[in-house]
């Protein structure tokens, strides 16, 4: 289990007409990674950021780019996004028919590679992989739009997955995204999350970007 709790604002809820500074507010107040995600209005019903957004997050940030791919066909797609500068490239097993090979192509591609699963998907669905990933995502809400409705049900998935890492020595990430905020972040980080992507709590906080991320790290730290 890796050492270090990771903070990944999710910019699904950033404001967009100044990215460049959102992504430089995000890394002086202690963000450790960027989270994007990807919506294809398919496997997901809302469609959102391409290659292009991802080669603007490059440019305006040195922080790893978590890029989670809610898309048809991601084998199809992971090339452009790691060209565009994505550090890791996450896919579903909902969409991956051939897994395996698709997680070998993104590391191929000199990306971390992750596996991710729907609320209702059971976590033993990722097993067969997770010796060969770098990170697991479980997510606590139904995906397609920012601020969805937590799913505490979740807690009990972190807390199998952490279980089968552990006890295949893996030193995977298990990062968990929905309605994380410094009342769900304790639970998730007891039942063995490691990273917590976070958009509403941290873009939505009333007293800003900063304080968002710094209450996150204060629950981290005090959990």
């Amino acid at each position: 289990m890796p050492d270090k709790f990771v903070i990944a604002p999710s910019i699904l809820s950033a404001d967009f007409l100044h990215l460049g500074d959102v992504l430089q507010t995000c890394k002086s107040a202690g963000a450790d990674w960027i989270h994007i995600d990807v919506m294809d209005g398919h496997f997901v019903p809302n469609l959102t950021m391409g290659p292009f957004i991802v080669r603007h997050c490059r440019r305006g940030t040195d922080l790893p780019l978590d890029v989670h791919l809610m898309v048809e066909k991601p084998e199809n797609l992971i090339e452009a996004y790691a060209k565009a500068g994505a550090s890791r490239l996450t896919v579903h097993v909902e969409t991956c028919p051939h897994l395996h090979r698709t997680l070998e192509d993104i590391k191929a591609l000199g990306c971390n590679a992750g596996v991710t699963l729907n609320p209702a998907t059971p976590a033993s669905s990722t097993f067969p992989v997770l010796h060969m990933v770098d990170l697991v995502l479980v997510m606590s809400v139904d995906p397609g739009f920012s601020g969805g409705t937590y799913i505490p049900e979740m807690v009990g998935k972190v807390a199998e997955i952490r279980r089968k890492l552990d006890e295949i020595g893996s030193s995977a990430w298990l990062e968990v995204d929905g309605g994380i905020t410094p009342k769900t972040l304790p639970e998730m980080k007891a039942a063995g999350a490691t990273a917590f992507v976070a958009a509403t709590a941290v873009f939505k906080h009333p007293d800003g970007i900063a304080k968002g991320i710094a209450s996150l790290r204060d629950t981290i730290n005090n959990a």
